[in-house]
């Protein structure tokens, strides 16, 4: 299966890491039809590539999904964020989340920052980027920034 000239199971060039099939329907099931409220990704090192490792259900908030990360591997993240606008309006904004903290290995931090790019080409329909090495960087208050 391939998204616009990429492959799902082969090796993207920078660093050799496919993307697994489910990903990207993952990714629409959030986008679309808001059946998820995160989905986090892992680079699985002995399949040499990046899947889906959780989910959080529609009903969980931001909390339930800074818990669901790591605290010192990196991972990616797609977060849906609600919020009200100005106007009183509600609306949703989605978040891609590049965690990689500085309390890491190297070897992850590299694998995650040479496989980004591609892998953000493959989900295409997120609102906004956060690169986060810390939680403050990442903290909620960030993310209602980004969306007003």
């Amino acid at each position: 299966m391939a998204v616009r000239g990429f492959s799902f199971r082969g090796p993207n060039s920078s660093s050799g890491m496919g993307v697994a099939e489910d990903c990207r329907p993952t990714f629409l099931e959030l986008q679309g039809k808001r059946a998820h409220r995160f989905i986090i990704f892992k680079i699985d090192e002995k399949k040499r590539e990046i899947v889906v490792e959780k989910t959080g259900e529609p009903t969980e908030d931001y909390e339930h999904f800074i818990a669901a990360l790591p605290e010192n591997d990196c991972r990616y993240a797609i977060f849906d964020f609600d919020f009200m606008s100005a106007d009183n309006v509600p609306k949703s904004k989605i978040f891609f989340i590049a965690w990689s903290p500085s309390t890491a290995r190297v070897r992850p931090r590299m694998l995650y920052a040479t496989s980004k790019e591609t892998f953000k080409r493959v989900l295409d329909g997120f609102h906004y980027e956060i690169q986060a090495t810390d939680p403050a960087e990442m903290d909620l208050e960030v993310l209602r920034e980004r969306a007003h």
